[in-house]
């Protein structure tokens, strides 16, 4: 184990103290290091100051700022170590050298662990400790709290480095690390995402709003709850509050921030063990290391729909600007349904469940305002984004018609999902039921399939195929038309149908029978928007049509 820790140990001193030079340079860092710290010292110590000094409540808010400036120093743990894990683990120039030795694989991980340890750790712990030293000097913190604060930031860091090599060599694992600049965006993209869905759960609008709450004490009762309970930054900060606050040790938090390195480190050694060297193996290979070559065997002639739906898969999974979104997507249907989650409709002056059927049919136009701009962003630009390779569709025995036809199916299947389930766990949040529900998802649907008409017809009619990327076709006069036409076709369809929707369900909430002429009316809307959503489809895809026939 020495032997394989020995080349960190001589680069970390050949750094720090070169052979038969003074170390200048090492001195400079150190300098430069304890000026940022002294400024950080003294900011922190005076912001905290001010809280403490207020009242009771100022200091519960500054055990809130500690407790979030230990969430946030965790998740930036995790992060600098994937960015760093990559090129260590899987792109390092010595791996050639290391493998053609008898080391096993679990000497490597220690290897990378602690080199991971030292390059990605020192950082976040030395400018975070005089952040927590001033929040010791400002509570006048006994002398334990400082054995405790070292334990508490060498927990935390040998966590994140555990937490982060066990990511890195699954996400390897599943996307090969040929370039590492791609795998930084994608880890870049993770991390903003993960901050931006803790920051909205940790609800830090209700910090300054006690008006928010029907009393102070459930003000003080939700400021004072622990945020990400499941997140070991957390373990840290609610130990040492309560160190802070009342004297008193939590043995059991105490006890997972000792365990928890140790179990992650385990964790990251046994998928080392199954994992790394197929992830090596696909960031060496140009296939990826888990393509076989083809044989001579003749494959089986598929259909028509089957080779386009197979071009379309593959040209989206080929773009990594493409379908790296999906992960933006993700985080932003999970904020969008918590929102849902925290709406405080039982404090108000309306009954309950009329304005909960009311936000439910509101929510319609909300979903159909996301799918549509999720529909200008890859349904647009689809067409254009064929280029040159059109004309090989135009050669094909295909008419223009069946071509727009496969690629709505394409389109139509992942958009009304996502649309079925913003709608339904969003009424599912809100307690709808009856006739609301499944108005919202019948109209959801209807008007899901018509966006992605009108975003298809669009494109053919403005499509760009001298675009340099999808992206670049966005900046025309096409998407501008497509989304203010898609606001007008919403307003149109929405405000012919709240009448009956209404009637409809204030008869259902009163516990009375639905009455044949409030079904009627409310059967004639959905006609009526079918015909105009089919009507408004078909005219300009109809015009798309005749634009292409036009260019070939």
């Amino acid at each position: 184990m020495l032997l394989v820790l020995r080349p960190i140990i001589l680069s970390i001193t050949n750094l720090l103290f070169p052979s038969g030079k003074k170390p200048w340079k090492a001195i400079a860092v150190v300098c430069f290091c304890v000026l940022v710290c002294c400024g950080l010292y003294l900011v922190s110590l005076k912001v905290i100051r001010f809280f403490h000094s207020q009242n009771e409540l100022g200091v519960i808010l500054s055990l809130k700022i500690f407790e979030m400036a230990w969430i946030l120093m965790f998740a930036m743990q995790v992060f600098s170590c994937m960015v760093s894990a990559v090129s260590t683990v899987f792109l390092s120039s010595d791996n050639e050298i290391v493998f053609a030795a008898p080391v096993t694989r679990a000497s490597l991980f220690c290897m990378r662990y602690w080199t991971s340890v030292f390059y990605t750790s020192w950082m976040t712990v030395v400018f975070s400790l005089p952040v927590f030293i001033a929040f010791g000097q400002v509570f006048e913190a006994g002398i334990l709290y400082w054995p405790f604060l070292l334990v508490c930031l060498g927990s935390i860091a040998l966590t994140g480095v555990g937490l982060a090599l066990v990511l890195t060599i699954l996400l390897v694992r599943l996307f090969p690390a040929k370039r590492t600049k791609d795998i930084i965006f994608y880890l870049s993209l993770c991390f903003a995402i993960f901050i931006y869905i803790l920051f909205r759960m940790l609800r830090p609008e209700l910090l300054a709003n006690p008006d928010a709450f029907a009393s102070f004490v459930d003000y003080l009762s939700s400021v004072s709850t622990p945020s990400g309970p499941y997140v070991p930054g957390a373990w840290a900060a609610s130990f040492l509050s309560l160190y802070l606050a009342e004297r008193r040790i939590d043995w059991v938090l105490a006890g997972l921030l000792l365990l928890s390195p140790a179990a992650i480190y385990f964790i990251g050694e046994w998928c080392m063990q199954l994992f790394f060297f197929t992830g090596f193996s696909k960031a060496q290979e140009s296939f990826g290391g888990h393509r076989a070559f083809a044989g001579n065997t003749l494959r089986k002639s598929r259909g028509l729909f089957r080779i386009l739906i197979g071009k379309e898969t593959k040209q989206f999974l080929r773009d990594s600007s493409e379908w790296s979104q999906l992960f933006m997507i993700v985080a932003l249907v999970i904020v969008y349904l918590y929102n849902f989650k925290v709406l405080p409709i039982d404090r108000n002056f309306w009954r309950q469940e009329y304005l909960a059927n009311l936000i439910a049919f509101m929510n319609i136009g909300l979903t159909g305002f996301v799918v549509a701009s999720l529909a200008a962003r890859f349904v647009f630009p689809s067409i254009g984004a064929e280029g040159g390779s059109f004309y090989l569709i135009r050669s094909a025995p295909i008419s223009l018609w069946r071509y727009l036809e496969y690629k709505f199916l394409f389109y139509s299947g992942p958009f009304l999902c996502l649309a079925a389930v913003l709608i339904m766990v969003s009424d599912f949040l809100l307690n709808i039921s009856g006739p609301a529900l499944w108005i919202s998802v019948c109209a959801g649907c209807i008007i899901t399939i018509t966006e992605v008409g009108l975003a298809l017809g669009f494109g053919a009619l403005y499509a760009d195929f001298k675009a340099e990327n999808r992206a670049a076709a966005l900046g025309g006069i096409g998407v501008a038309l497509f989304l203010l036409t898609s606001l007008v076709y919403m307003g149109v369809v929405l405000g012919t149908g709240a009448f009956p929707a209404y009637r409809l369900t204030k008869g259902w909430l009163k516990y009375q029978l639905m009455r044949s002429g409030d079904v009627a009316l409310l059967g004639a809307w959905f006609v009526f928007a079918v015909i105009v959503s089919g009507t408004a489809v078909y005219q300009t895809v109809r015009r798309g049509i005749a634009r292409l026939e036009k260019l070939s």
